[in-house]
């Protein structure tokens, strides 16, 4: 009888380890959704009260749930297939934006500390979420239209054409770190100091910004080739 009894009982406690792994792993996952909404941009930026006001955006401007990150430093394969760029958060885009003109390829520690130093300065200046300022930025700086070549054996003139959101974003984010790279360059003020007005600017839809001089000049351009 003895023979038949252990057996019996090394089952029970295997079937009571194996329900307090299950225990351990539901825990972990309600811990893991509780830590989810309390993750914040360098510990202090909120992601959950961010808004993208334009529809046509919404799946290009990585801002929220999945893409809330500590830092924008994930060091995710972006490239590796085309538009899955769209799924990497868009202050990270910004900093791998920065990292530009040959001597700063590479650099991201950098980029991101500009970056932190920027979002830093936007909150002193507005009083508001800078998260939110980058992407009103970005929508706003984004052409609606652009003019391409066509026609070819000599014969060549420029068609209007529509901008997809996803060119937009990538346009935005272009022309945003080209114009506070300029306005840094040979100049007392820092780089985050430039990117700072810029994107205010920008996210105002001011005339000062570099980025919403550029969209106007394209679609203006745009417009006269319809």
């Amino acid at each position: 009888m003895s023979d038949t009894e252990e057996p019996i009982v090394v089952a029970e406690e295997e079937v009571e380890e194996e329900a307090i792994g299950v225990e351990a792993d539901e825990v972990e996952e309600e811990d893991y959704v509780n830590n989810e909404k309390d993750v914040k941009l360098f510990g202090k930026w909120d992601f959950s009260e961010i808004e993208v006001s334009d529809i046509s955006l919404e799946d290009y401007i990585a801002c929220k749930r999945d893409h809330a990150t500590y830092l924008p430093h994930t060091a995710g394969r972006y490239q590796v297939k085309r538009f899955r760029k769209a799924t990497c958060p868009i202050v990270e885009r910004l900093a791998c934006c920065l990292m530009r003109k040959g001597r700063n390829s590479g650099q991201k520690l950098m980029a991101v500390r500009i970056i932190q130093h920027t979002l830093e300065i936007i909150h002193l200046l507005t009083d508001q979420n800078p998260i939110q300022i980058v992407v009103d930025a970005v929508i706003n700086s984004g052409p609606r239209e652009d003019s391409t070549r066509v026609g070819g054996a000599g014969v060549v003139r420029r068609q209007a054409v529509d901008m997809s959101p996803f060119r937009r974003v990538n346009y935005a984010l272009y022309l945003l770190a080209t114009g506070a790279r300029e306005a840094s360059f040979r100049n007392l003020k820092t780089m985050a100091e430039c990117l700072a007005e810029e994107l205010i600017n920008a996210a105002r839809g001011s005339s000062n910004s570099y980025a919403i001089k550029k969209k106007d000049e394209i679609e203006r351009v745009s417009k006269s080739n319809r």
